[in-house]
């Protein structure tokens, strides 16, 4: 059962997906359609899920259900993974690749491959105040106050130059 995103709760589950180019309008268009429909029919064992999508940066498709109606389950999440693969093939993109990760530069974003994050951090062109997408966030209040961090504060941390 699809809602608007704002009608989401805070504690909402979310899921984000990274493309691994800049969609086009068109793109997002077809997204937006695509996902709704798909939110229309997402169940939990029968029963409806409340939820909603939004796409941030021309970059980010997130999934959220609001746990407070229904509960997601194994399958139903499964079944938004095969959603989001059937998406990929339709527009030849790439939602799931988890070794692409994402920073800003700027208002400019940047995905790139694990070990080129990695070699850029070595070589300090990446560093501690760097804006990074922490993807791995949970809820929409996460997502509004911990995605977009500084490396330091994230996962990321973990690949920074010492003294950085």
């Amino acid at each position: 059962m699809f809602t608007a995103y704002t009608n989401i709760p805070n504690n909402a589950r979310i899921w984000i997906y990274q493309s691994d180019r800049v969609l086009s309008e068109t793109e997002i268009t077809f997204i937006s359609s695509k996902t709704e429909t798909f939110i229309n029919q997402w169940t939990r064992h029968g029963d409806n899920l409340k939820g909603s999508f939004t796409i941030k940066y021309n970059h980010f498709l997130i999934l959220a259900v609001d746990e407070n109606f229904n509960n997601v389950s194994g399958c139903s999440i499964d079944s938004s993974v095969r959603f989001m693969k059937q998406l990929e093939q339709e527009i030849a993109i790439d939602f799931t690749n988890k070794l692409n990760i994402s920073f800003k530069d700027g208002n400019q974003i940047n995905i790139v491959k694990l070990v080129d994050f990695q070699k850029f951090a070595q070589e300090k062109k990446i560093t501690a105040k760097t804006i990074v997408f922490n993807n791995l966030v949970q809820t929409k209040q996460d997502l509004e106050t911990n995605w977009e961090v500084s490396a330091d504060k994230s996962w990321h941390q973990r690949f920074l130059a010492k003294n950085n």
